[in-house]
């Protein structure tokens, strides 16, 4: 991490630099005055979004919402490599998850390639471009230095010849990697993007949608400004990674006779600790087994963090309040998830699960019995309603819920210990426990005060025991519950020299089998999300649940380490 990257967490801004300069564009004789604002989204359908990708389309749509303009959404497929359909429809999933539309303007970089190719011809005809014939070796050999110019043996070739040589490129006449066509701007630039870069180069690859038709693809860094000029975009918003490319986006932009004049500014990508954004980086650990796909719930894609239980709203907030920046950060995930247990809190159901189960017997409670008590589902919104929840002899607790020889200030349930209260039922007390062969405890015993149901005991004594979640064991449910981690444990598993495989957490992923939930649970569907009291927030698995055997994942834990800045 260089020394300008800050690690941080919630960011507060004064105002949105990108807003400003769109202000000052539109005002009275501004570039852009009496136009509506029109930005684009241009992902690359090689994968999955990400988070990072969910901080551009709320910057690229919600500029748009702000100044009442629209937002194009174009896939920019214009390099055929690991491009498929899977990844388009994926993409626009998610966007219309998170509650963006791009309504009639959907492209793809790939409909523009006869204007790309044409706008190519311009170049050569105006003498700006050029058919090079340096090896890709040769090319890098040549580039140079901040000292020392390129050297392009072809630069000055003849426009006829050229664009003869182009035409035949196009009509796949040569070897892949033995062609390409250069923009002629100035090989002894300071920035190496202006040393005649290649604008065309030659790829037999299959394109997801035009087949075999072209053997000739434009760079996004020409096809860029072309797509947002006959889109007649306004204002093309990048990550900062562009900035060093702007004058030639600018430099094509000028050069070609486009219908608009757009205008690139770029913003701070996001990045987030414990955690790695490159799409190449994630497809690694698709492809190797080291998650279980795209949308594993460890997984920053969208995708995995919607089955874990993240809600659009959420993402959407933690986006708005990390700001929108020019120098590069980096987020602390804990807010991110920060962001979601606020969501969660006001909006997820109560109910009681077990993960980790111990057998509790009342004694004194008649056997065969059983009684309902009703359970508000959420203890501040009285609108969410109330359920039944059943109550008998034999009830599951956690088993961490009981030591047989207590630590200090221990106040959960231990033998002759103080009286506890089983959340909205009874007032209990430990009288001893149950152990197998091998010393293990296989049940806990209590009583129960009969005279307590649902609340304080009868004679106003103080309890000072814990209050405990139970599941009645007659309708208990089996699940199977999913613990998550971060995916990797250094938390810059990006940093300069480290292989990012060797950073991962071997303990992100913990699954528990064998828990019990109460019955309510039974006919939850995906993605239904719950507060496990006093364990935290769980969603249904939207891949691995079936009916009678749900899978849940916890979202986020209840304990919050995080700290807002104030």
């Amino acid at each position: 991490m260089s020394d300008e990257t800050k690690r941080t967490g919630p960011e507060t801004t004064a105002g949105n630099f990108i807003h400003t300069m769109i202000e000052e564009d539109l005002a009275p004789g501004g570039d852009y005055e009496g136009m509506q604002v029109h930005t684009r989204f241009p992902p690359e359908p090689n994968g999955y979004l990400h988070i990072g990708h969910c901080k551009a389309m709320c910057i690229d749509f919600g500029t748009a919402e702000k100044f009442g303009g629209i937002c194009n959404l174009r896939m920019d497929d214009t390099n055929p490599a690991k491009e498929d359909t899977e990844f388009v429809e994926a993409i626009q999933e998610d966007i219309h998850w998170l509650g963006f539309d791009w309504e009639d303007r959907f492209f793809y970089g790939s409909d523009y390639f006869q204007q790309d190719y044409d706008f190519a011809v311009e170049l050569i005809k105006k003498g700006l471009a050029y058919v090079c014939e340096l090896s890709p070796e040769e090319f890098k050999a040549n580039r140079g230095d901040v000292k020392t110019p390129a050297v392009s043996p072809w630069r000055d070739r003849p426009i006829e010849e050229s664009l003869d040589l182009f035409a035949r490129m196009k009509n796949g006449e040569f070897p892949e990697g033995s062609m390409t066509l250069r923009a002629k701007i100035d090989l002894a630039s300071g920035n190496f993007n202006l040393r005649d870069p290649v604008l065309y180069r030659i790829r037999y690859t299959e394109h997801h949608r035009q087949g075999s038709k072209w053997c000739v693809y434009p760079m996004y860094d020409f096809a860029h400004p072309i797509q947002d000029a006959l889109e007649h975009v306004t204002h093309s918003l990048c990550s900062l990674e562009y900035e060093d490319h702007r004058p030639l986006y600018n430099w094509v932009r000028d050069n070609l006779t486009l219908p608009s004049h757009p205008r690139q500014i770029e913003f701070a990508r996001l990045n987030i600790n414990h955690t790695v954004m490159s799409k190449r980086k994630l497809r690694t650990l698709v492809e190797t087994g080291v998650v279980s796909g795209w949308d594993d719930p460890r997984m920053p894609t969208l995708c995995g963090l919607r089955r874990r239980g993240y809600t659009p709203a959420s993402i959407r907030n933690f986006c708005e309040r990390i700001g929108v920046a020019k120098a590069p950060s980096v987020v602390e995930y804990a807010f991110l998830e920060y962001c979601l247990r606020e969501d969660l809190n006001v909006s997820a159901p109560r109910v009681m699960a077990v993960l980790r189960p111990l057998k509790l017997t009342v004694t004194n409670y008649p056997e065969g019995q059983t009684e309902t008590f009703p359970v508000e589902n959420h203890p501040n919104d009285p609108d969410m309603g109330t359920r039944e929840v059943t109550f008998s002899r034999h009830l599951w607790i956690e088993a961490e819920d009981f030591m047989e020889t207590p630590i200090p200030k221990y106040k959960r349930l231990y033998p002759d210990g103080p009286e506890c209260r089983l959340k909205g039922a009874y007032i209990i007390r430990c009288t001893g426990c149950v152990k197998d062969e091998n010393g293990n405890v296989t049940e806990v015993l209590c009583t129960y005060d009969p005279d307590s149901r649902g609340g304080d005991p009868a004679d106003g004594r103080k309890i000072k025991g814990a209050a405990l979640h139970w599941v009645d064991a007659a309708t208990a449910v089996d699940a199977e519950v999913r613990l998550y981690d971060n995916l990797f444990s250094d938390p810059d598993p990006d940093g300069p020299g480290k292989d990012f495989m060797e950073c991962l957490n071997p303990d992100s992923l913990e699954v528990l089998t064998g828990c019990k939930v109460e019955a309510s649970l039974a006919g939850a569907e995906a993605p239904a999300t719950f507060q496990f009291m006093r364990q935290g927030y769980f969603c249904l698995d939207s891949r691995d649940s079936r009916p009678g055997a749900p899978v849940f994942n916890r979202s986020v834990s209840l304990k919050d380490s995080f700290k807002p800045a104030t």
